[in-house]
């Protein structure tokens, strides 16, 4: 009995194991591929995947821990045009980026990418939305760069599968002497810094890279622009015919309006100019100047419900953070108040910092509270700003001018166009108050823009330590 239980054992016991066998291979084969048009997943799913990069030109988090980039803004509103919830996978260059869409892990690929005739033959690409050019960026005190043959000898370090390997190959060809190295592990922002820290000599970058980050570090200099019209686009997975014509009828729509200027303005409508000398100033009164007033700033920033950050800035680009400043009209002080203003607030000295300071947050709030609630950010700040430099009276006219002229007068990037025909004889002789210089007003809320900018970035880089390698 026992023999034959033992053999009935013996016989069960392979095909117990040949079940297991298949249940194991079973359980190993990738699920069939869905059939539907990439389009209808996504809309399936309820929500588009997108890979992108964290840093300034793509991704990040803004001041207020809130998502913020031109991609974001751009990915954000098509996702919603398409009726779902977009889901962002951020890597930390952009080899991962293009590796995630390879392997089928997003659906479009954000992150200011190039358009080459390489990614064309293994990925999709939606409209171009930007037009940039490829510089060649170095140390300030490295070497002059007057022609393509001074490249060579150059240490220049780029991030892996960049555009930038074409436009150096290009370059290769007629000198063969040109060498560069890959990083798949930096992306240009990254690089830039090494730059900076002499830790490699040059680096190539997108010229709105540039514009963005050299005011961080204002010793890093454009040796050489290398290329010019590199287009910008989205990338999408190849033979997603569908997808891409989405794409492109959103970007049709989203240019109608002008939104697609309106957005690059927002985050590089205030960093076109730079000016070395004007940054390391400023970059050297952060930390001899700013400490002694920052207390001040807070605590009258805080009182009026705004940014300390922009109401030094705002300061800084009246003062200097001089509290003495005097200009040729009487404005007097940390924040240049009039005298009808000043005794308007209550204050009893200009020369007062702290009665200064406080009294020109008051007017700042007053501004904000005109331009009013319903104007979403960033634009109410800027045109509050426009109001406080050029006046109330002006600010309001150029308003009204705005709405003659079929433009939006709750808008930054239409505001700043119509303000200096102030100063136009055909424009200002209707106006009530008529002329104006129409132009300071758009200098002035672009200088804040870039101090508060730099300054902020300054107060939280400056016990960053120092990166390895």
């Amino acid at each position: 009995m026992g023999s034959r239980r033992f053999h009935r054992y013996c016989y069960a016991f392979p095909l117990f194991l040949v079940g297991l066998l298949v249940l194991a291979a079973c359980g190993d084969k990738a699920p069939p591929a869905d059939p539907r048009p990439l389009l209808e997943q996504i809309r399936a799913s309820g929500k588009l995947v997108i890979l992108t990069t964290n840093e300034p030109t793509a991704y990040y988090f803004d001041r207020d821990d809130k998502p913020a980039g031109p991609e974001y803004e751009m990915t954000r509103a098509f996702a919603e045009s398409l009726g779902v919830a977009p889901d962002y996978r951020v890597f930390d260059s952009l080899t991962e980026v293009i590796d995630a869409l390879r392997r089928g892990e997003g659906h479009i690929a954000a992150a200011g990418i190039t358009i080459t005739e390489e990614r064309q033959r293994e990925f999709d690409f939606g409209p171009s939305y930007q037009t940039v050019s490829e510089e060649l960026v170095c140390h300030r005190n490295s070497i002059r760069v007057g022609e393509v043959a001074d490249i060579a000898g150059l240490q220049i370090v780029i991030p892996a599968q960049s555009s930038y390997i074409r436009t150096l190959k290009k370059l290769q060809a007629e000198h063969p002497d040109i060498r560069w190295q890959t990083d798949a592990h930096l992306l240009t922002p990254q690089l830039m810094k090494k730059v900076w820290r002499r830790k490699i000599q040059c680096t190539v970058a997108d010229s709105t890279i540039v514009a963005i980050n050299r005011r961080y570090y204002p010793e890093l200099s454009v040796k050489y622009t290398l290329a010019n019209g590199s287009r910008l686009a989205w990338m999408l997975p190849k033979d997603s015919p569908r997808l891409k014509q989405a794409v492109t009828q959103w970007f049709g729509e989203f240019n109608k309006f002008s939104a697609l200027d309106h957005l690059l303005e927002k985050y590089y409508g205030f960093v076109e100019v730079f000016d070395y000398v004007d940054v390391k100033r400023f970059l050297r009164r952060i930390d001899k100047r700013y400490p002694k007033y920052r207390a001040m700033f807070e605590t009258a920033a805080k009182e009026q419900g705004i940014s300390p950050t922009l109401l030094a800035a705002v300061s800084y680009q009246e003062s200097h953070w001089n509290p003495r400043a005097k200009s040729p009209t009487g404005v007097r002080g940390m924040m240049m108040l009039t005298q009808p203003v000043a005794r308007s607030l209550g204050v009893t000295s200009r020369l007062d910092a702290e009665q200064n300071i406080f009294a020109g947050a008051v007017y700042l709030r007053r501004m904000l509270d005109m331009v009013g609630e319903e104007v979403p950010e960033p634009d109410r700040t800027w045109l509050a700003l426009a109001a406080y430099n050029v006046g109330r009276g002006h600010f309001r006219d150029a308003q009204g001018l705005a709405r003659k002229l079929g433009k939006n007068p709750q808008r930054w990037a239409d505001m700043k166009e119509v303000l200096p025909l102030l100063s136009q004889k055909e424009y200002f002789k209707g106006l009530r108050y008529g002329y104006a210089r129409g132009n300071e007003p758009v200098r002035y809320v672009t200088r804040i823009r870039d101090y508060r900018d730099l300054l902020e970035a300054h107060l939280s880089n400056k016990d960053e330590p120092e990166p390895a390698g």
